[in-house]
Parts: structure tokens; sequence; C-alpha cells
């Protein structure tokens, strides 16, 4: 989590590969990254293009299949992402 806290707005990928933190620093576009997302700390909001969203609190988790754009709606929020096929 300091890790990407230390480089907000920047894809940190950890050892191994499948892994990446977040430290969002505005809004991001996920794109084409498929896979699980897991908020470690603060709240974000997901937000995909049909118009749904999605509210992650700490501990909580959403299976990405599609493009999507994660908001901080708290400072220093933090998201795991685990590519999908990992």
């Amino acid at each position: 989590m300091r890790l990407a806290q230390g480089s907000p707005g920047q894809w940190v990928v950890l050892p191994g590969g499948a892994l990446q933190v977040l430290g969002l620093a505005g809004k991001t576009d996920g794109g084409a990254q498929r896979g699980w997302l897991l908020c470690l700390h603060g709240e974000v909001l997901l937000d995909f293009p049909d118009g749904n969203f999605v509210r992650l609190r700490p501990g909580e988790g959403y299976a990405a299949t599609g493009p999507w754009e994660a908001l901080p709606t708290r400072a220093g929020s933090v998201l795991l992402l685990v590519a999908a096929g990992s």
C-alpha cells in the first residue's frame, strides 16, 4: 500500500507481475485492465460506460470484465488489481 501511495496515479507492478497497486490521485481510466479490483484503503467509485457504478470500501472487491474508470472518494485511496488469467 505504501508503494502505491508513494507513486500516486501510477500502477505499481508487484513481483510476479500478476498484482498491481494504484494510489488514486484522481479519476483513472481502467481501459483494458481486466481482473479483480480490491480496495485496500479509502473508498473508490468504479464507473462503467453503461451508467452503472460500484462503490468499494476497504476489503471489498469487484470482478472487472469490461471497461471501467475509478474515482477516489476519500484521500489516500488504493486499489489492488489481480489481473485476469492469473
